[in-house]
């Protein structure tokens, strides 16, 4: 939390910048500044809230009012809970304050436009896009739109990373500053490029997916470049890991390793076929990751990818380092991602990193030729039209990774669940007041 404080007074130093903002950032929660993004009606909704460190409740705020001419108001009917979302309540993602509404993955009904909007009308099931962007800066017209220059104020951003990226829903105003969707309302900025319309064919329980994990699952498998016949190790098996292991093998992998230490490896296993497994701690003394893997896969595969993240250590040093705030991210997984490729190979990450990290084994990254590719969050737009086709047309079906169904009430629970891997959650549902009936075959609510 030192951290998060200190994020907080450099930005007040460094100044705001929503200069040249294509809407107004920094609404985190429709009560902030006395009201002010209120929906005149006074009508009160339930949201997500972080409230501390390990502290997120639902509360009863007001429900946003459309602020600039190009928002939407979307009524929600599902919304999720994501393993970056864990990283938030811990308080490690930076300049999250007490009452920002959370949650970056939303479908719902649109129930009012302001009058730019030109694509969308009242009464439209719709489905976000978990980075919001403009549609009209040079990064936008490429659809790299998580590079978008104009969502996200954050000079503080800037700084640490050498260049601004775009805004995401409820992730903090390191990212903007946006309500999210774990609510029963949110305001949707830029409506007509950062919501995607649902057929009928496509229900809640599948569209959803589209927000962000089918796009961040994809987008690691493309962007890292697996092609037809290629060996590929996947470290982490949450809903991310999983999906890209699917991803790999239409791409045309020859063999797919993913990695994890619990009951997900058996699961994956369970749901794709031919997806071979490591779950480490069931190696023996003295043997590692990258060792069994070269076992499996003498020199190494040609892909790895690390869809973990760098705030999970195996090892006390680092345990240690993170705990102390000697580095913000662990290297682990990179590393051991570096030691199982083999030379000239490719390694991508697709996890969250925060910043900086300590013990990075740059001479194997050199030394072997091996090429580091940052994933970025996904650009979901360049993959939107493609997956809506995808799932409405049955080549990937997202309930594979879909487990539980909760209610709204519950959903501070469920992140307490998604925070430890209890009870063989994968991906859950959340619904709302508004959700319509359960799809069959899609799992039965869990009162928690």
């Amino acid at each position: 939390m030192a951290e998060n404080f200190a994020s907080k007074q450099a930005e007040a130093v460094l100044g705001h910048g929503d200069q040249d903002r294509a809407t107004h950032t920094d609404i985190s929660n429709p009560d902030r500044e006395g009201g002010r993004y209120a929906d005149e009606s006074g009508e009160k909704m339930k949201a997500l809230a972080w409230m501390g460190k390990n502290d997120v409740r639902v509360v009863e705020t007001s429900k946003p009012k459309i602020v600039d001419d190009h928002d939407a108001i979307v009524k929600v009917t599902g919304t999720t809970v994501c393993g970056s979302d864990v990283h938030l309540m811990h308080g490690v993602i930076l300049q999250i304050e007490k009452g920002d509404i959370l949650g970056h993955e939303f479908c719902g009904v649109v129930e009012a436009v302001g009058p730019a909007v030109k694509n969308l009308k009242p009464g439209e099931r719709v489905v976000n896009s978990f980075v919001v962007s403009c549609g009209e800066c040079k990064y936008c017209k490429q659809k790299l739109t998580t590079a978008c220059e104009k969502t996200n104020a954050s000079r503080l951003h800037e700084q640490l990373y050498g260049s601004r990226m775009g805004g995401i829903f409820g992730y903090s105003h390191f990212t903007g500053g946006y309500a999210g969707g774990q609510a029963e309302y949110v305001r949707v900025p830029l409506a007509d490029n950062n919501l995607m319309k649902l057929p009928h064919s496509i229900p809640d329980e599948k569209g959803l997916y589209l927000a962000d994990v089918l796009p961040t699952s994809y987008h690691s498998v493309s962007y890292t470049g697996v092609n037809k016949d290629d060996t590929v190790a996947i470290w982490g098996l949450g809903p991310i890991g999983m999906m890209a292991c699917f991803w790999a093998f239409l791409k045309g992998a020859k063999r797919v390793i993913g990695i994890d230490n619990n009951w997900r490896t058996d699961y994956a296993k369970s749901k794709i076929d031919r997806l071979e497994t490591i779950n480490y701690t069931t190696l023996g003394e003295g043997e590692t990751v990258p060792r069994k893997i070269h076992e499996m896969v003498p020199g190494g595969v040609d892909v790895s990818i690390d869809a973990t993240g760098g705030e999970y250590a195996k090892g006390f040093m680092h345990k240690l380092e993170l705990k102390i705030g000697a580095e913000q991210d662990t290297s682990e997984m990179i590393n051991e991602c570096l030691m199982s490729t083999r030379k000239f190979g490719t390694v991508g990450i697709i996890g969250d990193y925060v910043g900086f990290t300590n013990h990075f084994n740059v001479g194997s990254l050199m030394e072997r030729g091996i090429k580091l590719i940052g994933c970025g969050q996904s650009p979901v737009h360049k993959y939107w039209q493609e997956l809506l086709e995808m799932v409405e047309h049955g080549t990937v079906d997202p309930t594979i990774m879909l487990t539980h169904r909760f209610q709204l009430d519950d959903i501070a629970k469920a992140y307490h669940l998604q925070e430890k891997r209890e009870s063989g959650l994968v991906k859950c549902f959340v619904e709302t007041r508004f959700s319509p009936r359960r799809t069959e075959g899609t799992p039965e609510l869990t009162r928690l």
